[in-house]
């Protein structure tokens, strides 16, 4: 009987190990990778780079918002602490964006160049934008910076490289 059992059992596991195979659709991705190489840097914050990789993967062609008679269609994306307006043309393809971020990370150059220049000075706030176009690339990228030493305030702007404007 204990055979009997354990062989049924047996029996009903090995039937499970037979798995069906699927064939999947073809899906075809437009990834703009251009654009993701321009803009990202090992020192930028997640959240943004997180942001930054959902406008290179939007998909336009499967969005609610395409439809065949336009020929530029503009996206806008959101976090906490920025936005970016994305252009992206009837094929999907990401033509230019504005990108505005408050109060991130800064960069380690930024911050040493801040530092070196305005040592009795702290940042209270910090804007960085970008503007992007994808044939010239990153045609203008800047932090505008707000020092401030006890009741003196300042308004810097200075390069992603840490040069001041």
């Amino acid at each position: 009987m204990k055979n009997l059992f354990f062989s049924l059992l047996l029996l009903g596991l090995t039937t499970q190990v037979y798995a069906q195979i699927t064939v999947l659709p073809e899906v075809a991705i437009t990834v703009n990778y251009k654009y993701l190489d321009a803009v990202n840097s090992e020192d930028m914050a997640e959240g943004i780079k997180m942001l930054r990789e959902e406008v290179a993967l939007y998909d336009l062609k499967d969005s609610e918002l395409y439809r065949d008679e336009y020929d530029t269609y503009f996206v806008s994306f959101f976090i906490p602490q920025g936005k970016i307006l994305a252009a992206y043309d009837k094929d999907g393809i990401l033509i230019r964006t504005i990108e505005r971020f408050k109060d991130i990370k800064l960069p380690k150059d930024v911050l040493k160049s801040v530092a070196s220049r305005f040592p009795d000075w702290g940042i209270s706030k910090d804007v960085y934008k970008v503007n992007y176009h994808y044939k010239k690339g990153v045609t203008k990228e800047e932090y505008r910076i707000k020092l401030e030493n006890g009741d003196k305030t300042l308004m810097v702007k200075i390069a992603p490289d840490g040069n001041f404007m």
